[in-house]
């Protein structure tokens, strides 16, 4: 491999999924890039498309996808009702904080639902946090704070 990883998610609302993963996880827009369908078509992706690449600041990339015609979905409630292991595919993505504490507290208010309760859980001296971002698609957060006062955060230990 020559670059860092990427993953596609393809959206319906591409200003609210950007403004999510850079505004509250911490992405930067790298570039934005309308795919006509004389490429779109012939790659398999269906068509015309805009992507936008946000550089995930440990590495790697997160590339939002719009297609050209509103991509046809289940409702939200019905994509994240299964856990995301009980899921065939590509469940979920992880990023890694420092401290997930000040994302946890933001992530409500941004359109972010916990899919946990308790929000946060303590495992092999980690804390662990899933959520649905605005569009339903599952994110799961990660530090090392497991040993650090929960800082108003409800946080249960894992059974080992």
């Amino acid at each position: 491999m020559t670059l860092p990883f990427e993953v596609g998610v393809v959206v319906r609302d591409l200003e609210l999924m950007e403004r999510f993963y850079c505004d509250v996880l911490g992405c930067r827009t790298e570039r934005r890039t309308r795919v006509p369908e004389s490429v779109g078509g012939p790659a398999g992706l269906g068509g015309e498309l805009v992507v936008v690449w946000l550089k995930v600041p440990a590495g790697g990339r997160v590339k939002l996808i719009l297609p050209r015609s509103a991509p046809v979905a289940a409702p939200v409630a019905a994509r994240v009702a299964a856990s995301p292991a009980g899921r065939p595919g590509l469940s979920y993505l992880t990023f890694h904080f420092d401290d997930m504490s000040p994302l946890v507290a933001a992530l409500p208010a941004a359109g972010a639902r916990p899919l946990s309760d308790p929000v946060v859980v303590r495992a092999h001296g980690r804390r662990i946090s899933f959520w649905a971002d605005p569009e339903g698609n599952v994110v799961e957060l990660v530090d090392a704070q497991a040993g650090d006062p929960d800082r108003g955060i409800v946080i249960r230990e894992a059974v080992q």
